[in-house]
């Protein structure tokens, strides 16, 4: 029976129902005062909702007024990086835009539960009566970094810029990575009223992102996925500052490391012409403790200009991405240190080893003039699989960092010494019991020696003077089989 007024009646109606007292009749079919009040209260909201979407300026209405009535037949062409190079689109869309023949306008993209936004969708008109759906708003940004020591770039998450040029009208979204949704990278997505603006001026934007990437010359790590499934953590570091005098090494081992890294790239135009082939990988080998990160470390310091990637630890699984950012911004250094973890022997445990290939597949991708060098490190040479040498342009040298000898520990105890005051009449009795320790141990010893001192003194103010017996003392202490851990953990002779 068709309600009165408009009423559908109580069975149609969730919630209405006759009274306890009562029988279903005619009276039934007219609602409750309470439930015509609720009604009522529902039906003012949606006309008010209704009114408010109807005020609210929709996308496609503006993406037209901007491209013309045709904008819902126009392609859109994409662009898609992965999420560590948001600041790097960003930075490829900033100089895209100041080209002096270009206009535009910014407008935030605001999607109230954050669904990604396709430009296609906002290109017509469906979907968009929905209230909560995409809707215009204030363009938000997030600070990401742009270089070392905290310096940061604004970056939009999702917005619309409305471009003029002689000719054309452009419409580009830019959208930042939204792994939450299953969107891992950044997309730019463009759409023009001249047919073959919109793949040229993706392709110009492509190719500016990379001439302004702030990477280039930096030295970078990666790090682990600390925000969540898909958002690779990217740093910057200080380029290191270190002198040849800081690094301990025989002459003819630095030389020998010199020539590979180093060298090449000085002589490459020559190398070039000549039809040898640029890029190289170095490793690094011997126990803990002999100087490979510090080497590592007086490199980049030398390499000014150049690239500098670090792979440590558990971020070995991004070898991929690395040898990406190595490839596209060379003249670059990839450094993987424990490359062990990833480049065991496949003999020993057969099997998949997809890092070990991933690596090996990356070394023999680049190109013949790729000035890029791959360095690795680890404690255990023994382990690492044969193929890693087994062609050109993979490890082509591996240099042997062995225990510092007594030439090498005297220049060791000078450069930790620093300004430190020490008797040093003892000395040579120091340098013949400290036979097969480390660096480590000798800085710790310095270290132990100074804190004898000042624990000797009653600890007055003034310099720090450490005696012969200070020294004696300290060095009895690491030898001590009491210490044996930390002998062990400094890389102090056996017992």
């Amino acid at each position: 029976m068709p309600g009165l007024h408009g009423w559908a009646p109580y069975s149609a109606v969730p919630g209405l129902a006759p009274g306890p007292d009562r029988t279903p009749g005619d009276d039934d079919l007219r609602p409750q005062f309470a439930d015509l009040g609720r009604l009522a209260r529902r039906g003012v909201r949606a006309v008010v909702g209704a009114a408010r979407a109807e005020e609210r300026p929709r996308l496609s209405r503006i993406l037209a007024e901007h491209l013309g009535p045709d904008a819902g037949g126009y392609d859109v062409v994409e662009e898609t990086w992965p999420a560590y190079d948001h600041v790097n689109v960003q930075a490829g869309m900033d100089a895209w835009l100041a080209d002096p023949g270009r206009s535009w306008e910014l407008v935030g993209v605001v999607s109230q539960h954050g669904q990604p936004v396709e430009l296609a969708q906002l290109l017509t008109q469906e979907g968009q009566s929905d209230p909560y759906g995409p809707r215009p708003g204030n363009a938000a940004s997030v600070n990401v970094a742009c270089g070392p020591d905290g310096q940061v770039r604004p970056c939009v998450r999702c917005a619309l810029y409305l471009v003029t040029e002689e000719g054309a009208r452009t419409a580009v979204l830019v959208r930042a990575p939204m792994p939450q949704y299953g969107h891992e990278g950044v997309s730019v997505q463009v759409v023009s009223t001249t047919e073959d603006r919109a793949p040229r001026a993706s392709a110009e934007i492509r190719a500016a992102a990379l001439e302004h990437n702030v990477f280039r010359g930096q030295v970078l790590s990666f790090g682990q996925e600390v925000f969540g499934h898909g958002q690779t953590l990217l740093q910057f570091h200080r380029r290191p500052t270190m002198g040849a005098d800081q690094l301990i090494l025989a002459p003819e081992t630095l030389a020998e490391i010199q020539r590979q890294v180093v060298g090449v790239g000085r002589h490459k135009s020559r190398l070039l012409a000549a039809g040898q082939h640029l890029k190289r990988g170095l490793l690094l080998y011997g126990p803990p403790g002999t100087g490979k990160t510090h080497t590592v470390r007086y490199l980049t310091g030398s390499l000014d200009g150049t690239t500098v990637i670090q792979l440590t630890g558990n971020a070995l699984h991004l070898v991929a991405e690395a040898c990406s950012v190595a490839r596209a911004l060379q003249p670059a250094m990839l450094v993987i240190e424990d490359v062990d973890l990833i480049a065991e022997d496949r003999g020993m445990h057969p099997g998949h080893h997809p890092l070990l290939f991933q690596l090996l597949n990356e070394m023999d991708g680049l190109a013949e003039d790729a000035d890029v060098v791959f360095v690795l490190t680890t404690n255990r040479a023994d382990l690492l699989e044969p193929a890693l040498a087994a062609r050109p342009g993979r490890v082509d040298q591996a240099v042997s960092l062995d225990l510092p000898g007594p030439d090498a520990r005297r220049r060791l105890f000078d450069l930790y010494r620093g300004r430190l005051a020490v008797d040093t009449s003892g000395l040579d009795d120091v340098i013949a019991r400290t036979e097969g320790v480390t660096a480590s141990f000798l800085k710790e010893l310095l270290r132990r020696a100074a804190l004898l001192a000042a624990t000797r003194d009653g600890g007055r103010d003034g310099e720090l003077a450490v005696s012969a017996d200070d020294l004696g003392s300290a060095l009895d202490e690491l030898l001590d089989t009491r210490n044996a851990m930390t002998r062990t953990l400094l890389g102090g002779p056996p017992s």
